[in-house]
């Protein structure tokens, strides 16, 4: 056994809250982490508490005029620019408070791992991949994704892979390290003609002197589990085994469920689990064990989130939860307070089988176009085989 993974948590994270009905409700947070903790995944696990990143460190990835505009952004109302106040992004209290937490949440987890304090670390309000340099977009104010990667270039990684499983385009990060040949950025998401942000193609290969490092794999809507395992599992590894990242940070968004009010990939939480169950390996393999897991999207509040970002933090601490485990009824309870007519699952699983045939090379099925378009646009700029399953 390595080092105790850290889980970074703190209540005052639930802050980063935009507001009425808006699909990005914390409360979709705070049921993981009482979810977790009624399971025992939690137990004895001594919670390390973020503190605000300081301007310097969110200027990584951020212009200090942005960063001017969303502190005075609840004071000016509505015309700030910036992509805020708009109804993706709009306006909030302490926005730039709350913001600037999430990304020190993050930055947390990256500090402890490069210090070798724990070797994976799991920070559930993280993930925010759609802030761009100079506005706000999708949800998103800071990229706590890129400043953590940032934060860990400087400080004794030499290469950084990312792998990005929400349902929309990693954009936000792609964009910050398109040209950075260290930083290996890979994005699974419901293709870009579907969905937003409309990027994301497979043709987005990084910048001239990063060609190859920015990986896209944009799936059909209506994609399930066995085909979102093919395609993982015949682009990721091998693209892994030859960048040989010194951390593997993750964006583990949920928006890929099948019960997702905002997509259309049709996922479970048992595909949700198996994949977090795939990057550990992938981790300690390829990354030295190191790990970063953050969060990201996920809009089924009840049925979905709490569940499987149960899982994640449990693959993370190795307290792995079996599917069948039921839910725990103080839990059911406390969801049934809140929102009477909800109806909850009595398990940890969807029981859905997410078995899958290995890519053979044929294209037998919508997915393996992708799986043929993505290797011959990558592969060979890594010294692999496009059409060889071995490679």
């Amino acid at each position: 056994m390595g080092t105790p993974a850290a889980v970074v948590w703190d209540p005052a994270l639930l802050g980063y809250d935009l507001g009425g009905d808006h699909p990005f409700n914390p409360v979709r947070l705070e049921l993981t982490i009482e979810l977790a903790t009624q399971l025992g995944v939690l137990d004895g696990v001594e919670f390390l508490r973020p503190e605000l990143a300081p301007d310097e460190e969110i200027e990584r990835v951020h212009d200090a005029e942005y960063i001017a505009a969303v502190k005075e952004a609840p004071m000016v109302g509505w015309d700030v620019g910036h992509g805020l106040g708009t109804p993706d992004n709009p306006v909030f209290s302490n926005m730039h408070e709350a913001s600037s937490l999430v990304v020190g949440a993050t930055l947390l987890a990256a500090q402890k791992i490069a210090s070798g304090a724990t070797n994976r670390a799991v920070n559930i309000a993280g993930g925010l991949h759609h802030a761009m340099r100079d506005r706000a977009a999708g949800f998103c104010v800071y990229n706590d994704c890129a400043v953590a990667i940032s934060w860990l270039l400087d400080n004794g990684a030499e290469r950084v892979a990312y792998i990005d499983v929400d349902v929309h385009h990693g954009d936000g990060t792609q964009a910050a390290f398109y040209n950075d040949p260290r930083v290996l950025t890979i994005s699974l998401h419901q293709s870009p003609m579907t969905l937003f942000p409309g990027t994301g193609r497979v043709t987005e290969l990084g910048g001239p002197d990063a060609q190859g490092t920015s990986v896209n794999i944009p799936l059909p809507p209506f994609t399930r589990d066995p085909a979102w395992q093919r395609a993982f599992h015949a682009v990721v590894p091998s693209l892994l085994k030859e960048f040989r990242p010194d951390v593997l940070v993750t964006q583990c968004g949920v928006d890929t469920h099948e019960e997702d009010p905002l997509a259309e990939l049709y996922l479970s939480v048992d595909g949700h689990r198996q994949t977090y169950r795939t990057l550990r390996t992938l981790a300690d393999e390829y990354a030295g064990g190191k790990w970063l897991s953050m969060g990201g999207g996920g809009y089924q509040l009840l049925r979905v989130v709490p569940r499987s970002w149960t899982h994640l933090i449990a693959t993370v601490l190795d307290r792995d939860v079996e599917p069948s485990t039921p839910l725990p009824h103080d839990w059911v309870n406390n969801v049934q307070r809140r929102a009477p007519n909800a109806i909850l699952p009595r398990t940890m699983t969807d029981e859905m089988d997410v078995s899958f045939e290995p890519w053979d090379g044929t294209v037998s099925e919508p997915v393996d176009s992708v799986i043929r378009d993505v290797r011959h646009a990558i592969f060979p700029l890594h010294g692999l085989d496009p059409d060889d399953p071995r490679d």
